[in-house]
């Protein structure tokens, strides 16, 4: 897949402990990225954060939290991203979802069975 130009970027923002049917909500939402053919998918976990709740989230050591924020990006073109947007409406039942342009720069990947240098 070639891309290079204006496109947007999807961040997804959920709490690391969401799930869809017994599994981590990020990985369902990497999984049918892919099998959608969009671009790439990456997912952070955060250290601390907070959202709709006002709740605090964090990884320091005396929190009983564990519920970290994890953001999923998604970087496309505006056709790809919109019609993956209508599938999170399935899946993202709490959390923030945005879309903002982007231009790419370089999007470059290793050939299929080429091995790394």
């Amino acid at each position: 897949m070639r891309l290079h130009g204006p496109a947007q970027r999807l961040t997804i923002l959920i709490g690391e402990s969401d799930q869809y049917r017994h599994r981590p909500l990020y990985t369902e939402i990497v999984h049918r990225a892919r099998a959608m053919g969009l671009a790439g998918a990456s997912v952070f976990r955060g250290i601390e954060g907070f959202g709709a709740s006002s709740r605090i989230h964090t990884s320091r050591l005396l929190s009983l939290s564990e519920d970290l924020p994890v953001a999923i990006i998604i970087v496309d073109v505006p056709e790809r991203i919109s019609a993956f947007v209508a599938e999170l409406d399935e899946l993202v039942t709490e959390g923030l979802v945005i879309v903002d342009p982007v231009e790419v720069y370089r999007y470059v990947g290793r050939e299929p069975g080429r091995a790394e240098p």
